[in-house]
Parts: C-alpha cells; sequence; structure tokens
C-alpha cells in the first residue's frame, strides 16, 4: 500500500524540478486525425453514384450488401493504403485513356477490385494482368498473349483493351452496372440471367455471388479513395508512390536479343527491364520491331551503346554443345552434370519450369 506521507514528498521533490510553464518551448504541433468506426464508416447520406448510375442504398437489402463491402474494405486498412498508393502510380494514365474513349472517370476504380493495381495477380480462372483478362477475351481485344508476350500485363495496352471491351458491353446492354457485370460474368451469362428472370435492372437480378458483389465492391472503394479522409486515411504527398513516368526505345534486332543486354545499354538493371516491360516472358527479346519502356531519360545513347554491343553478339560463337534427354531425367540432374543452374538451363533453352522435357530432347548445355 502506498504510504500518504511519501506521496506527498515525492508531489513536491518532483513540482519542484520542473520549470515554470511559461519558459516552456513548445512542441511540433499535434496532427489530429479520427478513424472512424465501422459503425460511422457505413452511414450513408446523400446521393450515391456509380459511372452516373443511382445506388439506391436506402432498399434493405442494398444497404445491408454495400455496409459489409465498406466495412470488410476499410478496416482492411494496409490494402487501402496500397490502393491509394498505387492509383497515385496509375491513375493519371488511366484517366487519359478514359477520357480519350470517352468513358466515365469511374471506371479507374475497376482495376483496383480486380486486380488492386498489381500486373501479375493471376485469378483461378485463368484471368491475368491489371483488368484481369481471361485469354480468349483478351485475343478477342488485340491483345498479344503467347510464350514470349503476355499484353495483359502490359497497362498501356490492356487499358485500351478493357476500354473497348466495356464499350462494347455498354453497348449490348445499355448500363454501365450491367456492363461491369458482364465483365465479371460473361456477357452470356448476363444475357441469359435477364432473359430468364426478365428484368434489366441490376440491383433486381439474381446473379452469381462473385457478381452480385462485384458492382458494390467498386461502390465502395470509389466512395472511399474519393475522400479517404472521412476513413481515416491522412497521406501526404510524399507518402504516394510516384506517377509511372518512362522513356521509350525502339529496336529491331535480326536475332533474339537478352534482356541483360538492353538493361546493360540502357545502364539499368535487368529487373528494371522486366519491372517497366511486365509483358516480357523469359530473358530474351525476340527479333523484330519492339518498343519498350525503360526509366525516364535512360534512352539517352541507348541505340549507339546498344549497335556496340550486339556488334558483339552477332559475331560468330563457339559451337554449341547439346545433351539429348533421357529416360528418367530431369532438368535438376541435367544442370548438375554440366556444373550450370537449372534457370541457365531453362534460359539457354528458352524454356520454363512448367515445359515439360521428355526423352530424346535435345537441350542445350553450352
Amino acid at each position: 500500500m502506498k504510504h500518504p506521507l511519501i506521496s506527498t514528498v515525492f508531489l513536491v521533490i518532483f513540482s519542484a524540478h520542473v520549470a515554470p510553464a511559461a519558459e516552456e518551448k513548445p512542441g511540433p504541433p499535434i496532427v489530429q486525425s479520427h478513424i472512424p468506426t465501422l459503425v460511422e464508416a457505413v452511414r450513408f447520406s446523400g446521393d450515391i453514384r456509380l459511372c452516373g448510375e443511382k445506388i439506391p442504398y436506402t432498399d434493405p437489402d442494398v444497404r445491408e450488401r454495400l455496409e459489409k463491402e465498406m466495412m470488410l474494405a476499410v478496416w482492411n486498412r494496409p490494402q487501402v493504403m496500397l490502393w491509394l498508393k498505387r492509383a497515385h502510380r496509375w491513375f493519371p494514365h488511366i484517366e487519359k485513356v478514359l477520357k480519350q474513349e470517352k468513358l466515365p472517370l469511374d471506371l479507374k476504380y475497376l482495376p483496383i477490385v480486380e486486380s488492386a493495381l498489381l500486373s501479375h495477380g493471376e485469378s483461378h480462372k485463368g484471368a491475368i494482368g491489371y483488368w484481369q483478362f481471361i485469354k480468349s477475351t483478351g485475343q478477342r481485344y488485340g491483345l498479344r498473349i503467347d510464350s514470349r508476350v503476355d499484353e495483359r500485363r502490359d497497362m498501356f495496352c490492356a487499358t485500351r483493351a478493357a476500354c473497348r471491351y466495356l464499350k462494347d458491353l455498354y453497348s449490348q446492354f445499355g448500363s454501365y452496372l450491367l456492363a461491369m457485370s458482364a465483365y465479371n460474368m460473361g456477357e452470356s451469362g448476363l444475357s441469359t440471367a435477364m432473359e430468364i428472370q426478365e428484368t434489366r435492372d441490376f440491383f433486381s437480378l439474381y446473379l452469381p455471388l462473385e457478381t452480385q458483389r462485384y458492382i458494390l465492391k467498386m461502390v465502395a472503394v470509389k466512395l472511399i479513395m474519393s475522400a479517404p479522409e472521412n476513413y481515416g486515411f491522412y497521406l501526404e504527398p510524399q507518402d504516394f508512390y510516384p506517377v509511372f513516368t518512362f522513356s521509350e526505345i525502339t529496336l529491331s534486332p535480326e536475332k533474339d536479343v537478352p534482356l541483360s543486354m538492353i538493361a546493360k545499354a540502357c545502364g539499368v538493371s535487368f529487373k528494371t527491364i522486366k519491372d517497366y516491360n511486365p509483358q516480357l516472358r523469359g530473358y530474351f527479346l525476340e527479333k523484330g520491331a519492339s518498343t519498350l519502356l525503360v526509366p525516364q531519360g535512360k534512352n539517352t545513347d541507348f541505340q549507339k551503346k546498344f549497335a556496340h554491343l550486339y556488334k558483339n553478339l552477332a559475331k560468330p560463337l563457339p559451337p554449341s554443345k547439346f545433351h539429348i534427354v533421357k529416360a528418367g531425367e530431369g532438368l535438376s540432374a541435367i544442370a548438375r552434370k554440366y556444373n550450370m543452374s537449372v534457370s541457365a538451363l531453362l534460359a539457354l533453352n528458352k524454356i520454363s519450369k512448367k515445359d515439360v522435357i521428355h526423352p530424346g530432347d535435345k537441350l542445350r548445355v553450352q
């Protein structure tokens, strides 16, 4: 038990050593921030619209579904922070294309719902890239998708393709809510559901649960990202990732060129070339005309440096050495036999770990 006399003496001694308030120097201003409770986060008011179409949140069913998406999003605070930071990097480019295509700017939130603005995201259905195209749809809208290049991972190509697709969907369904639903579930499935259920109102349609959530996820993302401070996200300019800036280089090699050579000619790392051009697969750029992105300013003197490196590449190479695959052999065993890494073996033969080798196949080992 604390003795009252000891407490009194301590208080007197402590007080004697505290400088008068008038002599204290003012500290840095305290920044007041408020993180709303979940209850506050779902108190909706006013007119809520997505792509110009009204969201009837006063309907009890719609309100419950929207509240769910808002609470899940707002309380996943690290994810929202990443959305905000990445959006600063990519939204200027996405908005520019949307304006050129005369599409609603709200569609910029779609790749956040689809991929969190990541180039290499892949769904269980095989949809890939920022806008999550499946292969058949991507190719239908002009994207190159093969073993060498996958333009679904290219923000600029994929955004153009997504805009063309969304314009076609809007032309077919006459509503952006329905167009985005078709983007998620496929136009055939949506058309069938509308025909059977005899309605064109998104909020009256019984659709796959993922699609029912899809539109309201978009609404939640828009509400949060349009006014992040209302939900407790206070970011200063220095907190955002910088806007993606770049220079272009063009080249037309007559043979496949190692990406490491292109990186060397630009004065950047191999990883930088891959990061700026996520559509490139493997370690080589194929022969023929290509345009690549590099960090801004790194195109200076590229052609001169590349020409010098390419000249050395064009020189006759030592005779190649090959290995004939035997039954039961795997890539690891073959690589060990020739004292090389599996990745070097894959790069030398322009194959990936997913490729299957068979007895009798000829692999280059030098």
